[in-house]
């Protein structure tokens, strides 16, 4: 009779939604980033410009700021993944980073990468967020 304790395997639905919300984040970063690039080279000015108001983020949504406009509810959930992305960003990593190494010999080699890209990508997307043309873009979205 063998005295070994059962070790139950990761959860899939958690291990899902950690690499969801990973990627959802990042993907709010990129497109606040794209969104901050155009409004800039569309109206032809720089970053200190798009500061002063006059090129306000909620410019970009076509057909106007009506409750009905779907535009308009993609642009909130981007806003907040992105505000989301910047608090939970190393939250989301380290625990991605624990889990993959903790799991390594049951994760799915797919899913451990996909958990390792996330949390590198989240840590590079944090990082960036930071640095002073992007601390621009920032408060220009955050406006």
């Amino acid at each position: 009779m063998s005295s070994a304790v059962q070790v139950t395997p990761y959860s899939r639905p958690f291990v899902r939604a950690l690499v969801v919300a990973q990627l959802a984040t990042i993907g709010a970063f990129l497109a606040v980033l794209l969104l901050y690039l155009g409004r800039m080279a569309a109206a032809g000015v720089g970053p200190a410009e798009m500061l002063t108001g006059a090129y306000d983020p909620k410019d970009v949504i076509p057909f106007g700021m009506g409750g009905l406009n779907p535009f308009l509810w993609l642009y909130g959930v981007v806003g907040m993944l992105y505000v989301a992305g910047a608090v939970l960003g190393l939250p989301l990593a380290i625990v991605a980073g624990a889990l993959a190494a903790r799991e390594r010999a049951t994760l799915p080699r797919a899913t451990r990468t996909l958990l390792l890209a996330g949390a590198v990508g989240g840590l590079l997307v944090l990082v960036a967020r930071f640095t002073s043309p992007l601390l621009d873009m920032h408060r220009w979205w955050l406006d």
